[in-house]
């Protein structure tokens, strides 16, 4: 199994990241480098961003059993594992809610065991389709598309709740003064949540835009607070089609980034009734889905 042959270099990983770290943060490290200038060389060190793998098990009750179930194997930012691992378990559709979750269990390095409830129905087959999830993955380890839009999703309202576009022209700054490991390295992806206001509640980093987001997803699964129809997202790159479809399982009414969108992403949040907003930034944004959640909306603005 492919999981299997990437797990077989989990201890390079290993040995790379016990050479390099630091004991400030698990997700900055430094290294030694060359500084290069027009006048000279010079040696120094850089603050760069920890990437490594984390293997997702699945602990599941099938014919009687209790099996360990290999999920995936993704490329992340060390911290909030659990956090990571219970977005990814339900932006997959493997639970429904927290409850879904009995236990987790951190059973060796760079390795999280989910156990789930007797209840919840499982079909190992299922657990087939993934394999390794790269850190700038989009739609990883899909069977097919078909698969992914036949996902259970909350039903949005189209045209609520309204914002004022004067809110989404600050959400750039006040997500980038809360990165603090871009910061230091300037090599990592971040989604944050805003309320209507544009008061910041949560920002997540990452090595990888759908591990932010799926860090960002699974902590507001454990505390609760899903579906979050009345909260904005906002992503630190471009929008791909996985981003949008995990933000509808959460059920995210609008997600807003500096980057541009990819065509499927446009098309998923237009059949999603989601409002997408791309390239925040500068004090302008294009409108790619459902403008008439915005307050200024006028009648030509697509729908």
């Amino acid at each position: 199994m492919a999981t299997e042959a990437v797990l077989l270099e989990t201890s390079l990983f290993e040995n790379l990241a016990a050479s390099l770290m630091t004991m400030h943060h698990p997700g900055v490290t430094e290294v030694s480098i060359t500084s290069v200038t027009p006048e000279d060389y010079a040696s120094e060190t850089d603050e760069v961003s920890v990437e490594e793998p984390l293997q997702i098990d699945v602990g599941a009750f099938h014919e009687g059993g209790l099996m360990r179930l290999p999920m995936a194997v993704t490329m992340r930012t060390p911290g909030s594992d659990r956090e990571l691992a219970a977005g990814f378990l339900f932006t997959e559709g493997v639970i429904r809610s927290k409850n879904d979750l009995v236990d987790f269990q951190t059973t060796a390095p760079n390795t999280v065991l989910a156990t789930l409830h007797a209840a919840v129905p499982v079909d190992p087959a299922q657990f087939d389709r993934h394999s390794f999830v790269a850190s700038s993955c989009g739609v990883c380890g899909k069977r097919s598309i078909a698969a992914v839009l036949a996902m259970p999703r909350p039903a949005l309202q189209p045209g609520l709740p309204r914002i004022e576009s004067e809110v989404v022209h600050r959400l750039p700054e006040t997500q980038r003064a809360a990165q603090i490991n871009f910061q230091r390295t300037g090599g990592l992806h971040a989604a944050a949540l805003f309320d209507l206001t544009g008061r910041l509640l949560a920002v997540h980093e990452d090595v990888g835009r759908h591990n932010a987001l799926d860090k960002l997803i699974g902590t507001e699964l454990l505390a609760g607070r899903l579906p979050l129809a009345n909260r904005i997202v906002l992503l630190s790159g471009r929008t791909s089609f996985e981003l949008i479809q995990k933000a509808s399982v959460a059920g995210i009414t609008i997600v807003a980034a500096v980057g541009a969108p990819t065509s499927l992403a446009v098309a998923l949040a237009r059949e999603a009734r989601m409002t997408l907003l791309g390239f925040v930034r500068d004090e302008r944004f294009n409108v790619y889905s459902d403008a008439g959640r915005l307050v200024e909306a006028v009648a030509e603005f697509p729908r």
